[in-house]
């Protein structure tokens, strides 16, 4: 594990492994700024991501994720909780690893599917059985996850408070 650069903490994962959650209450706990790269794009642009997805298509949207990721990681003191797929562009990966400790929050497909099933804001859920979508996307991102991550740490059945204090400790310990 990286031990030279842990100023910033970025949190990769799939949609509903707790990114966003976890990490503001991590960024709290280490007295960290908190930043949400899917929040950000919708700030900047004063529209929601899957209206970013309708027009500009994912291409546009990983586009301008790239751009934001670029002036992120240039903060330093942040806990940032990027987009699912921000890990597929490999300048993003390389962002991500010069810049902070990687951490996967890992969760089951069928979780994931639970926490999101509600969510009508997902554009990569729109359409088709969302168990079924979201195994697709755990098939072809989870290994750039697990080789890209410093830390990996399980979000099944646990509670935020839980995740965060393991999370926390392990840092601690670097």
């Amino acid at each position: 594990m990286k031990t030279n650069n842990i100023d910033n903490i970025f949190l990769v994962g799939l949609m509903g492994a707790g990114k966003s959650t976890i990490g503001k209450q991590l960024a709290r706990e280490l007295g960290k700024q908190f930043r949400d790269s899917d929040s950000e794009i919708e700030k900047r642009t004063g529209v929601s991501i899957d209206v970013i997805f309708d027009i500009e298509g994912e291409q546009g949207f990983r586009w301008r994720e790239t751009g934001l990721l670029r002036e992120l990681v240039s903060e330093r003191g942040i806990v940032l909780a990027t987009g699912g797929g921000a890990v597929l562009a490999s300048e993003n990966r390389q962002l991500l690893r010069d810049n902070g400790l990687i951490i996967y929050l890992k969760a089951s497909a069928e979780h994931l599917a639970g926490r999101v099933k509600l969510d009508r804001r997902r554009p990569l859920l729109q359409s088709g059985d969302k168990l079924v979508k979201i195994r697709e996307l755990m098939t072809q991102r989870e290994p750039v996850y697990h080789q890209l991550a410093d830390l990996v740490v399980e979000t099944n059945n646990r509670s935020i408070p839980r995740v965060v204090r393991e999370i926390s400790k392990m840092i601690k310990e670097t």
